[in-house]
């Protein structure tokens, strides 16, 4: 089980103070009516990672923003407030607005189809994150390059409706052919298959670690300088390897057997599934700036799909 972003210790006792600072500067935010939306896109653009090294999406900074412990509290089993005399990152008063927003604004929190895993910048091959427009409207979009989160061009935006009606499209088309729907079981072990792998890469490169640390206490051979240089080239191969688990699991929400009727049954699938079938399917999607400002057409000019290949060698079905 992961910690919770801004304290050290599972028991909520030992603030991890850099990342406390990021979580009022959260909390403040909200607390001035900013979407998670548009807070989580400031924190990528600084820089700033969950626990886990990852992007932070929208739902993960509200439930990290709507966890007692942050306020110093817990909850009885009547959903009470209780100070536990753990210390507190934000002001209990603060935290019980921000709850209180959450509550009853739940039709803020919009999904997103596509992963940053797998979405990116036909320009820089950064990836792209979910942004809202100035008038709301879901979107995603290249942040432009900072000193906390070097790369990005920030030279590509697209609304999200469109972006997800031209993947919905092609991805159905693709699942509806005989004989990709009867590989579809096949290729979500498969790609689970490598999720393990990935999940046995990470905890092998976790064991190493410890016993590096082991070593370490106990050579006076190991410098500092060396330790810690390995040590890092070790937590990020963690980091990475459990990220692209992650990532691939995401397949085990497709469904597999008949599916009578495709189009009906993305129109109502959970956002999951349909995530699912989109990183089962397809290893990038590359996405590039319009043709001219303001324009609402999506086609293969402007969206590049680098199809998934599974089951049996195939060739090259990229389009561009």
């Amino acid at each position: 089980m992961a910690r919770l972003y801004g304290f050290e210790d599972m028991a909520y006792r030992r603030v991890r103070e850099s990342e406390a600072e990021v979580l009022r500067a959260a909390a403040s935010r909200r607390l001035l009516q900013q979407s998670y939306d548009a807070i989580v896109e400031w924190m990528n653009a600084e820089g700033h990672r969950t626990t886990r090294g990852g992007l932070w999406r929208p739902a993960v900074l509200a439930s990290v923003l709507d966890h007692p412990a942050i306020a110093g509290c817990e909850e009885d089993e009547n959903g009470n407030l209780i100070e536990t005399g753990g210390p507190a990152i934000i002001p209990l008063a603060d935290f019980k607005a921000i709850r209180a927003m959450r509550r009853t604004g739940r039709a803020e929190q919009r999904e997103y189809l596509v992963p940053g895993a797998l979405g990116v910048c036909g320009l820089c091959a950064c990836a792209l994150g979910a942004s809202p427009t100035a008038a709301g409207t879901r979107g995603y979009r290249c942040s432009p390059s900072t000193a906390q989160h070097p790369g990005g061009c920030g030279r590509v935006r697209i609304m999200a409706d469109l972006l997800e009606t031209y993947l919905a499209e092609h991805v159905l088309a693709e699942l509806a052919k005989p004989e990709v729907s009867a590989l579809i079981s096949q290729a979500r072990d498969e790609v689970l298959a490598q999720a393990a792998a990935l999940r046995k890469e990470a905890a092998a490169a976790r064991s190493r670690q410890n016993k590096l640390g082991e070593d370490y206490a106990r050579s006076p051979d190991i410098t500092l300088k060396t330790f810690r240089s390995a040590d890092q080239e070790l937590k990020q191969m963690v980091r990475e390897s459990e990220a692209q688990a992650r990532f691939l699991e995401q397949v085990k929400h497709v469904p597999v057997g008949d599916v009578p009727n495709l189009v009906r049954w993305w129109k109502h699938a959970p956002m999951n599934a349909k995530t699912g079938v989109l990183v089962l399917m397809l290893e990038q999607v590359a996405v590039y700036p319009a043709a001219s400002r303001g324009s609402r057409t999506v086609d293969a000019d402007r969206v590049a799909l680098r199809w998934r290949q599974w089951g049996v060698a195939e060739e090259s079905k990229e389009s561009a």
